[in-house]
């Protein structure tokens, strides 16, 4: 009897269980269609504003015909509270007015259109910008031996924002609808402008020529930011649709929450979206994920560099100079056990190269270009990658300068869309410069002292090994230097699952140095550490000033979840931008589908689908 009554008393509660939960459903049903036509009622009404001041503008005109000028007054009085409206979120907004006020003009009668002119635009005034911003520097006159090397960097990424700019208006005059896919294209691209203006302005010393640098670019930075905000306000209206759609698919789908955010999009029951279980972009093929505890041996190369002579070349810039200029599919470089003492730079004509080697301590390219011997941080790299779709297996990248001789690159990777997985980048100050675009490193050992993670890249440091090296006598370590200069910029440097550990030289004497997690070398520096070991030579304040109070207010810097002896926030620094905690979401939201857009890196290009055997 007992078991009947415990039995008929579960039944009971399994049912009220299913009573609350379909109450749950139906209340997040209503609540997310109430959301949904909360913003569409917004959407709505700026079109609707816009329609009925262009009818009001359609009579006044006939009014106006009639009996005089009182109709164009109030067309231009209507237009400009259009333009108003679409300027407020941007930080130049006169120059923004300026840009915007034909645009609604040319389209008075079809408002529609709008969204997609008004950010071509706003990025053809800034393309244009850059053009006259080459015509004029180049007039400029450097007597400094150093002042020319850096103005030698400056046409380069000039040269760049000029490339990213068409390649953006190519795709801003889309369709509406085809927005919420290239929107992240654009902020990239975009972002990617934004960070080359600071890198031609940081190429020089401190003095007049850099003054007149910074003048002479000022324009197309604000022009850039104006665009940027632009497509972040449309992208904003996009997210929340995105986000109310959502919410009304997981109303009626039981989901489980992962404990690790490296499995936070698989569900139970259901595919795995975007990321695997071992948290990798499903843009990262079988054959590579193996590669981060195994060899190179599995992969088919179609060329080989091997130092013997036992390959089709002794070395990777003769490989590379092999290559057909218009060559889009993927190809395979195997890079033989060896020391490669070569500068080697990846073009962007040189896409979709997956390079590959048998070891991060055996297949090594190693330099000594290096900032006080007089080259420019931007030139010192050994190996630089600017070709969109690299992907870097098993190498090592090396500069031997030392720390004597301050900024000196092993690593600079500018491509769209680079893997690093296995690989190895050891030098001292400044060792990896994760210049921009979108990047994912997984399982890489990363060694220096001063800065030594920096740059304006949006990138995922994903299972990697941060070892801090002996700085010299009156040093500080800083582990990142993330270059974000612009709020609406979508960059920053997120370690996740990480380890921070001292080398063996700087174990015996780490009291003696301190060291940090980063300091904010622009004005907007973001970057995360979240899920990672923190070892004890983290100090207790955990985070730099660059200089004075620059950015403290401004910076985004977060930890979540971090274990280890220098993990603990409670004597962190109380700057108004540092988070110490965030919450799981938040933190989600700096993982590989949402920060990098991982989803979209391979569906537009067959040729790689192919080859990483993917949607098949």
């Amino acid at each position: 009897m007992a078991f009947e009554e415990f039995s008929q008393l579960s039944k009971r509660r399994r049912e009220e269980r299913a009573q609350k939960f379909k109450k749950k459903i139906f209340l997040a049903v209503i609540c997310s269609i109430f959301f949904l036509l909360c913003i569409g009622g917004g959407v709505f009404a700026f079109y609707y504003y816009s329609d009925k001041i262009i009818h009001n503008n359609n009579s006044s005109n006939s009014s106006s015909n009639e009996g005089g000028r009182g109709g164009e007054k109030a067309k231009t009085s209507s237009n400009s509270k259009i333009i108003q409206m679409l300027c407020d979120p941007t930080e130049y907004k006169k120059k923004c007015e300026s840009t915007l006020i034909n645009v609604v003009h040319t389209n008075a009668s079809n408002p529609s259109i709008a969204p997609r002119a008004i950010i071509k635009a706003a990025i053809s005034v800034a393309a244009n910008e850059v053009v006259k911003v080459i015509n004029k520097t180049e007039k400029f006159k450097f007597d400094k031996p150093e002042d020319k090397a850096a103005y030698e960097v400056c046409k380069k990424v000039f040269q760049d924002s000029v490339d990213e700019l068409d390649e953006s208006l190519n795709h801003a005059g889309d369709e509406v609808t085809n927005y919420h896919s290239k929107i992240n294209d654009l902020k990239t691209w975009l972002s990617a402008v934004y960070s080359y203006q600071e890198t031609c302005i940081d190429a020089f010393d401190n003095g007049d020529s850099k003054n007149k640098i910074k003048d002479a670019v000022n324009a197309t930075k604000e022009f850039v930011s104006n665009s940027l905000a632009l497509v972040s306000q449309i992208s904003t209206i996009l997210d929340k649709f995105n986000v109310a759609e959502n919410a009304l698919k997981a109303a009626t789908t039981t989901k489980t929450t992962s404990r690790h955010l490296l499995e936070h999009n698989r569900t139970r029951g259901g595919p795995t979206t975007h990321v695997d279980n071992e948290g990798f972009p499903e843009w990262v093929g079988h054959d590579e994920r193996k590669l981060t505890v195994k060899s190179a041996s599995n992969l088919v190369a179609n060329l080989t560099v091997a130092k013997d002579g036992s390959g089709n070349f002794t070395t990777i810039n003769e490989c590379l100079k092999s290559l057909p200029e218009n060559r889009k599919q993927r190809i395979f470089i195997h890079v033989k056990e060896g020391i490669y003492e070569e500068y080697v730079t990846v073009t962007k004509k040189m896409v979709n190269i997956t390079m590959f080697g048998e070891g991060s301590q055996k297949s090594m390219i190693t330099g000594n270009k290096n900032f006080v011997d007089g080259v420019r941080t931007f030139e010192t790299a050994t190996f630089a990658v600017q070709g969109e779709g690299f992907i870097g297996i098993a190498l090592g990248f090396k500069n031997t300068a030392g720390p004597e001789k301050h900024q000196a690159v092993a690593l600079r990777v500018q491509a769209d869309r680079s893997i690093f997985l296995n690989c190895r980048m050891e030098a001292y100050q400044d060792t990896l410069y994760a210049q921009t675009h979108r990047q994912f490193y997984r399982s890489c050992y990363i060694t220096g002292t001063i800065d030594f993670i920096f740059g304006d890249a949006a990138a995922i440091f994903q299972n990697c090994m941060i070892i801090v090296r002996k700085p010299m006598e009156n040093q500080h370590n800083i582990v990142t230097a993330q270059g974000r200069a612009d709020k609406h910029e979508n960059t920053g440097i997120v370690l996740h699952n990480c380890r921070i550990y001292p080398d063996k030289d700087l174990f015996p004497v780490k009291d003696k140095f301190k060291t940090y997690l980063g300091r904010p070398w622009k004005q907007y520096s973001r970057t995360i550490v979240m899920e990672s070991t923190i070892g004890e030579l983290i100090t207790p304040e955990g985070w730099s000033p660059w200089q004075g109070d620059f950015g403290l207010k401004t910076l985004y810097y977060a930890e979540f979840n971090n274990n280890g002896p220098g993990s603990d926030t409670s004597k962190r620094v109380k700057w108004a931008g540092y988070k110490k905690s965030i919450s799981r979401q938040e933190a989600q939201s700096y993982t590989v589908t949402p920060f990098l857009q991982g989803g979209s890196w391979i569906r537009e290009n067959p040729t790689v689908q192919v080859h990483f055997g993917l949607y098949k």
